[in-house]
């Protein structure tokens, strides 16, 4: 730090949770330069501890299904990635989708297979014998991934924050950005409460929090928060322990096994708005309720099944629901990582590492995320799979 309190840096990362942590850990691999991390709190404390964290690569955009599988190989390999103890739980996952959704669904199996996704399509009665506890009447096919499973948001965050600051990354946890420093079209760092860092790349990363910091240098971005909660249930006593994680049209419900003992369901829809800073830490027993009604439809011993508590978070939603990444039109070296719209702990890893191969050559190379630009939507072009669900 210089003798007037400001800091320099070659690089700015705002938000430690998983994305800002993920980035910071590839441009440390990269040996990029003196890179900043600053959170308002400390690392995963926002969305990245709250995620329900399901690891999967069922995506009907490209890309997505891209990021998805680097992400999956490098939660595979995590110990080597980090030098961590591994964090996924593979319990193979399960896409059910609408009656009359079923041709999309095998359209984007086909898709996710040539771009290398261990998927297949399985029958009703396939599915019912990977899953007895399940009623499985409505579906004629679903999508199956044996790969697949679920993580651990926070962990990921420390894990990535943890290895990147033995690699001299620098964390200031407990330190507030109240402003971005702008100045002839040109990023030139950031003000916080403990001072302020000099740097021509910023890279907010900041989840919801994300649209009212960047307004306040003038540019909207279509950022929306929305509450969610989530129920963890112990299991009934003659449900089979484990099991597939699965996305549900049917039930419009999410859920997954969290260890051998207990059952976690989440809702497809939240409320709008959120204050992200402001939001019950409770959750709703009406709430819950009605999306365990639904859930049962699908596991009905879940009816059997105490509710151990729930879990409330916010998501920062965009109008196509995909994430915005890049440079802020007008402004070079003023990046954006936000806008994950409830997805973002599965693919973090590759965003990381995609971010990273933005910051450094210029574009992405593991996967091509300029679809995902934050002008996007001014331009006219939200992303549309081209065999999307209506409740992607």
């Amino acid at each position: 730090m210089s003798d007037n309190g400001t800091r320099t840096a070659d690089f700015v990362i705002v938000g430690a949770g998983v994305m800002g942590a993920s980035i910071a850990f590839h441009l440390a691999q990269r040996k990029a330069g003196r890179v900043v991390v600053i959170d308002k709190d400390h690392v995963g404390c926002g969305g990245s501890g709250r995620s329900s964290a399901l690891i999967r690569m069922h995506y009907s955009f490209p890309a997505e299904v891209q990021l998805a599988l680097a992400s999956l190989r490098m939660f595979e390999g995590w110990r080597e990635l980090v030098g961590e103890a591994s964090l996924f739980q593979k319990t193979g996952f399960v896409r059910i989708v609408r009656p009359n959704e079923v041709e999309r669904l095998k359209r984007n199996v086909e898709m996710q297979r040539k771009l290398g996704v261990n998927v297949s399509l399985i029958s009703q009665k396939e599915l019912q014998e990977l899953e007895p506890d399940w009623v499985v009447d409505d579906v004629a096919l679903a999508a199956y991934e044996p790969d697949s499973g679920y993580g651990d948001g926070a962990a990921a965050a420390n894990d990535f924050l943890s290895r990147a600051r033995d690699l001299d990354v620098c964390y200031l946890p407990r330190t507030q950005a109240t402003g971005l420093r702008v100045a002839g079209g040109c990023s030139k760092g950031v003000t916080a409460d403990r001072g302020v860092i000099d740097s021509a790349v910023v890279v907010a990363a900041t989840g919801p929090w994300t649209r009212p910091l960047i307004q306040d240098i003038g540019f909207d971005l279509p950022i929306d928060t929305e509450y969610h909660q989530v129920a963890i249930l112990i299991n009934a006593p003659d449900m089979k322990g484990g099991g597939c994680a699965c996305i549900d049209s049917g039930t419009q419900t999410y859920f997954r096994p969290d260890g051998a003992d207990k059952f976690l369901v989440g809702d497809f829809y939240g409320q709008r708005p959120a204050d992200s800073d402001n939001f019950p830490q409770r959750a709703s027993d009406e709430s819950l309720e009605e999306v365990l009604e639904r859930a049962c439809r699908r596991a009905p011993k879940l009816e059997n099944s105490p509710v151990l508590r729930g879990v409330t978070g916010v998501y920062d939603m965009t109008p196509d629901s995909r994430p915005l990444l890049g440079e802020i039109p007008g402004i070079a070296g003023l990046h954006v990582c936000a806008g994950f719209s409830g997805m973002g702990f599965k693919i973090s890893p590759a965003v990381g590492l995609v971010l990273s191969e933005l910051l450094l050559d210029g574009a992405g190379k593991t996967a091509d995320i300029s679809a995902f630009r934050p002008s996007r939507f001014a331009e006219g072009k939200p992303i549309r799979a081209e065999f999307e669900y209506v409740d992607d």
